[in-house]
């Protein structure tokens, strides 16, 4: 089955997970989903994760982090922007704060996959691709 927004199947296969008290979730990989799970692991929104080559176009298994007493994940929000029919592009003064600097943006610009406060520093715009909170 062809995926018209890949972005958006990564995003939900996440959302499904969590909602699911998932422990491990795997998705197909891409070279823009390995640089937004980077983003995701260092910024601690996700345990680990692992790229998985298998001869075609890989899988990335991650690794869910939840609260050890509340159960309650790390990731309370993910939130699609720029879609396939409708592209967010922002410039660099005017990046989107989310969640008054608690949540990140990932945001595609001409250098690499970055997070809203990373393009700030930059001072670089582009594309808006999600929100995380």
């Amino acid at each position: 089955m062809k995926i018209t927004d890949p972005i958006a199947d990564y995003l939900t296969r996440l959302r499904n997970a969590i909602k699911a008290n998932h422990k491990v979730v795997e998705i197909p990989a891409s070279n823009l989903k390995k640089e937004m799970t980077k983003i995701l692991f260092e910024k601690g929104y996700i345990l680990n994760y692992k790229f998985i080559d298998d001869n075609k176009q890989g899988i990335i298994k991650i690794a869910l982090k939840y609260h050890p007493q509340t159960k309650e994940s790390a990731i309370s929000n993910l939130t699609r922007i720029s879609k396939s029919g409708l592209r967010k592009y922002t410039s660099a003064d005017s990046l989107p704060r989310v969640l008054n600097g608690l949540g990140i943006a990932i945001i595609s610009t001409s250098k690499g996959v970055i997070t809203d406060k990373e393009a700030r520093k930059e001072n670089v715009g582009g594309e808006v691709l999600c929100y995380v909170h």
